[in-house]
């Protein structure tokens, strides 16, 4: 794991990265560390969320400015519906306040939103929140912000897999038409190109159940930074040891 510098002075040279090879075209963050970042400082959780959602506002413009193309942020995952109720309410309602306000912002940035993750079991005001910010922001070309809300891995795969499935059963497509490109086209991120770099912040070292499948060729790089604190001298240096990788896709 890379340490961070000390001062901002030190990423002179990650600040200078262009857009040539060593700039990825598709950053996936898992922002981790939220309610450490409270604890640590006596606040409640809540208080390291909405921190949390400051530091959504700064990296959107930060990764926007530095020419990437896709960032995909993990934000509520499946299994995080296991946590305290309380909680999960004060998450919810800081998506809410969080799309509301910053629509507008995002749209005429020409940011163009993207939810993955499942649905079916969403609140209806919820759904048709996230609904319109896609809808929105569909016709934009510039940095694509995907949001994997309510989102787990293994049940992305599942849900291909079973649609491929289903079409067997009725004789649409034979077994032999079940390959790697037939089930990866039914994942949510189907239309996207897979991400080059995967940022974890925290210091944990897992992938948590997040873009399993399209991570097989993906650059991890773990951080110690609570994600409220994570900045644009964290995200240069991790675009700096992203560019200094030797890349093969299982090649020479």
């Amino acid at each position: 794991m890379p340490a961070l510098p000390s001062t901002h002075n030190e990423l002179d040279g990650a600040a200078q990265i262009g857009r040539g090879n060593g700039v990825p075209r598709h950053v996936a963050v898992i922002m981790d560390g939220n309610g450490r970042w409270a604890t640590s400082r006596s606040l409640p959780r809540l208080a390291g969320h909405k921190a949390g959602v400051e530091t959504v506002r700064q990296m959107v413009r930060a990764f926007a400015k530095r020419g990437i193309s896709a960032l995909t942020l993990f934000a509520f995952s499946t299994e995080n519906w296991t946590r305290p109720e309380s909680e999960i309410f004060e998450l919810m309602r800081l998506l809410r306040f969080f799309i509301r306000s910053d629509l507008a912002e995002l749209h005429a940035s020409n940011v163009r939103i993207r939810i993955i993750g499942e649905r079916d079991n969403l609140q209806p005001d919820l759904l048709a929140l996230l609904e319109e910010a896609e809808s929105t922001t569909s016709g934009n070309t510039g940095l694509n912000l995907v949001v994997a809300f309510n989102y787990g891995a293994r049940q992305e795969i599942a849900r291909s897999a079973r649609k491929l499935a289903e079409r067997v059963a009725a004789g649409e497509i034979s077994p032999a038409e079940v390959t790697v490109e037939s089930l990866e086209a039914g994942l949510d991120t189907a239309d996207l190109p897979d991400p080059d770099l995967i940022i974890r912040t925290s210091g944990e070292q897992r992938i948590s159940n997040f873009l399993l499948w399209q991570a097989a060729y993906a650059e991890f790089v773990f951080l110690p930074v609570l994600w409220p604190d994570f900045d644009e001298a964290a995200l240069d240096l991790a675009l700096q040891d992203f560019a200094q990788r030797k890349r093969r896709f299982g090649g020479l």
